[in-house]
């Protein structure tokens, strides 16, 4: 009798299953981008730069670089007429391109990645970087790249105002658009 009983017993759950309780299928729910966060560089001896995701071209990702002390300065106090050492290290690393570790992550840049010479001025009507090669060709996720780098550069909140002279011209005035 008890061989009889257990088929039976194992046939109303297997029933419900095969209904699959009262859920329905659905069609995939598009629910908007990913949850952004804020990213700021942890003191003087760090910058954020910006690259680009492998898998948009277009989706700029910050990334925080630990900086080693240079001799051009701290980076901290007001800007006069020399830009923070802050600001001349974080476009020589955004030229340089991402870190091996970086590029492992999925990260990738949009600009040359070749030794560029620049020049920086930061005053109260934004952030001027001059820049030994051609920009007005640059792709909008490279000038994003540049305005975003330069602005976080200069403070924290990506606001700032930055304009990019090149050998063939001028791109900006414009903010980061992150």
């Amino acid at each position: 009798m008890r061989s009889v009983r257990t088929p039976g017993a194992l046939l109303v759950p297997l029933v419900l299953l095969a209904g699959g309780c009262g859920i329905r299928a659905t069609e995939v729910v598009e629910a908007g981008e990913p949850a952004t966060v804020q990213v700021a560089p942890a003191g003087e001896l760090s910058t954020v730069l910006y690259f680009t995701s492998s898998s948009a071209a277009t989706r700029l990702m910050p990334v925080v670089r630990y900086t080693a002390p240079s001799g051009e300065g701290s980076g901290a106090g007001t800007y006069g007429e020399e830009p923070p050492a802050g600001a001349v290290r974080a476009l020589d690393m955004l030229f340089a391109g991402p870190t091996r570790a970086e590029r492992d992550a999925g990260l990738r840049s949009e600009l040359p990645t070749h030794r560029v010479k620049r020049s920086i001025e930061l005053s109260a009507q934004g952030v001027r970087v001059t820049l030994d090669i051609p920009v007005t060709q640059l792709s909008e996720p490279a000038r994003q790249q540049l305005f975003c780098t330069a602005a976080q550069a200069r403070t924290a909140d990506r606001a700032e105002v930055v304009t990019v002279t090149g050998t063939d011209g001028v791109i900006g005035p414009a903010r980061c658009s992150v």
